[in-house]
C-alpha cells in the first residue's frame, strides 16, 4: 500500500474524530446525554466573554436533572460551550489546534458567533465532576474552561432535607 503523508494525515484526522464520536453510548455513560426540551427542570444562564472567561464558571447540579444552558457570546470572537471530561476536552483541543475552522454539531457543544446565543440540553446522568470548556485556538489555554458539579441521587441537601416540613 502506498499511502502519502496527505492520505496518513487524513486517516489520522478521521480516526480521531471517530474517537469523539458519541454512537457507541461510552461518551454518555461519563458526562451524561443528550436532555429532551420537555424534561428540562431549569434555565442556567452562561456568558463567554473575551475576557477568555465563562461566568459562571461553576454549576452544581443534581444526578438525573435536565438543564438548558443558554450560552451567550458577549465577546467579539467566536467562542463555544463543550461539555466533556478534563481528557477528551485536552484530546478534542489538540485536534481543534489542527483544524482550526472545523465545526461541531454534537449534542453536547455550541459554538456561538459574536453578539449571539445558542443552548444546550442536557441531563446528567453520573454523580461527579464534568468540565466545560472553550475549545477555539488558544482559549482553553487562556483558562476558558469550568466545571460542572454533579450531586448523587443520594446526597443530602444543603437544607439537611428539612425544606418540606414545619418542626
Amino acid at each position: 500500500m502506498n499511502l502519502n503523508p496527505i492520505s496518513i494525515s487524513a486517516a489520522l484526522t478521521l480516526s480521531l474524530l471517530a474517537g469523539l464520536s458519541h454512537a457507541d453510548g461510552k461518551h454518555e455513560d461519563e458526562i451524561g446525554k443528550p436532555g429532551s426540551a420537555s424534561q428540562v427542570g431549569r434555565t442556567v444562564q452562561i456568558d463567554m466573554s473575551d475576557a477568555m472567561r465563562f461566568t459562571p464558571s461553576s454549576v452544581d447540579v443534581r444526578q438525573g436533572e435536565t438543564v438548558r444552558f443558554v450560552v451567550k457570546n458577549s465577546g467579539q470572537v467566536k467562542h463555544e460551550m463543550v461539555l466533556g471530561t478534563e481528557k477528551e476536552l485536552k484530546e478534542h483541543y489538540e485536534l481543534m489546534k489542527k483544524t482550526p475552522g472545523m465545526e461541531h454539531a454534537d449534542e453536547n457543544m455550541v459554538t456561538v458567533a459574536p453578539g449571539k446565543t445558542g443552548e444546550i440540553v442536557w441531563q446528567f446522568t453520573k454523580a461527579g465532576r464534568i468540565e466545560f470548556a472553550c475549545l477555539q485556538p488558544g482559549h482553553l489555554e487562556a483558562g476558558m474552561k469550568g466545571v460542572v458539579t454533579v450531586a448523587g441521587k443520594t446526597s443530602t441537601p444543603k437544607d439537611g432535607g428539612h425544606a418540606d416540613h414545619k418542626h
